[in-house]
């Protein structure tokens, strides 16, 4: 839902496409961005909202930041089609299951300790040094270095030994039918869809995250991160770039991703994004990362109320009803426009939309953009 050239959305008017996409309305009509908006994005809608189905888990990648961005798109335009960031942000609609940031170094290092064949397709001097450094230095600093080392020694090793090691490490595992080992039914799920990806023992690096519905996780540059299962509402700074380097067939750049990644650790609830109550407007509580690009607002209105106002803002909206039914009330087609569950609304700046439902519970989502315009 946005502007992006891959997938634009169509205006339709009074339930008829007009095979004219939300971009050229957009720029017919300039004002719906909102005086802040216009300059800040150059007359652009800066995000770029999704509903997400993950049945096989998608690649380990990271987003560049701008300044990195500019120059992949310089100097590969093949594989970074634009100059843009890509914070994103995805809320959970059914159980939703992900790698994000980096473990406690300490995790990491029983790990090495504990699994022979992730000591050795990491390497036994890079494992030894991080393992010695995790039990005698409480510098961070230090800590860190040793932890890149690890993980660039594991993307980059040669791709014989992290199969062999991976197949010898699946065999153990399957095996022992009365293991309980930590992470054995996600390691041989995913070596099921990749065999032989180096990218199944990213999982003894990054946290292993299940969401629950309406939990969110916020995906800053630089931030190691993996989608597993489940369905999500998705939204970001519209761009296509995405550094990959395990569990895909797609373009991998393993140097720019160990070069670019945050490598700070830290535990499962240090990823996930709370949502906060939005005084503003009832019955709403607002994802607001900290970006200027995009938040998300979640909308649950009880059964009681038979009207609901989404107030103006000053920048653009879009809004995806998820459960309920009724019609809007106003529309820049001055028409109603009859809504249930996958309906969706471009809103612009400064308008309000006034909602007449059914007697049923309304749950909806509202990605926008909001900036001021001094």
């Amino acid at each position: 839902m946005g502007t992006h050239k891959k997938g634009p959305s169509m205006i339709s008017d009074g339930g008829k496409e007009n095979q004219m996409t939300l971009e050229e309305w957009i720029k017919d009509k300039p004002c719906a961005l909102g005086e802040g908006v216009l300059k800040r994005f150059d007359g652009l809608l800066p995000f770029l909202f999704k509903v997400l189905s993950v049945n096989k888990g998608l690649s380990i990648q990271a987003h560049p930041t701008k300044e990195l961005a500019a120059r992949l798109h310089r100097e590969k335009p093949e594989n970074y089609p634009d100059d843009n960031h890509k914070p994103e942000m995805a809320i959970a609609l059914t159980d939703f299951e992900g790698l994000c940031g980096f473990r406690p170094y300490d995790e990491v290092a029983t790990y090495l300790e504990t699994i022979p064949e992730l000591e050795t397709v990491v390497g036994m001097e890079e494992s030894s040094s991080f393992i010695s450094a995790c039990k005698a230095s409480n510098d961070e600093h230090v800590r860190k270095s040793f932890f890149k080392r690890c993980f660039t020694s594991l993307m980059t090793r040669d791709t014989n030994i992290v199969k062999e090691s991976l197949s010898a490490l699946v065999g153990r595992l399957s095996k022992n039918t009365n293991s309980s080992a930590d992470l054995k039914d996600l390691l041989l799920r995913l070596n099921s869809q990749f065999p032989g990806d180096v990218g199944c023992f990213c999982i003894y690096f990054m946290n292993h995250i299940i969401l629950k519905p309406l939990q969110a996780m916020f995906l800053a540059p630089n931030l190691p991160h993996a989608y597993l299962d489940g369905d999500c509402i998705e939204c970001m700074a519209c761009s296509d770039n995405t550094v990959r380097a395990g569990l895909t067939p797609k373009f991998r750049d393993v140097k720019t991703l160990c070069d670019m990644l945050d490598y700070s650790p830290g535990s499962r609830e240090d990823n996930m994004f709370k949502c906060e109550r939005d005084p503003s407007c009832p019955y709403s509580e607002v994802y607001n990362p900290p970006v200027p690009d995009f938040a998300v607002r979640k909308i649950l209105v009880p059964c009681k109320e038979i009207s609901y106002m989404l107030r103006p803002l000053n920048g653009p909206s879009i809004i995806i009803i998820i459960e309920g039914k009724g019609h809007f009330e106003k529309s820049d087609f001055n028409k109603q426009i009859a809504i249930s569950a996958g309906t969706t609304v471009f809103c612009s700046a400064s308008h309000s939309l006034i909602i007449n439902k059914e007697n049923t519970k309304l749950f909806m989502f509202q990605a926008y953009c909001e900036v001021n315009s001094q």
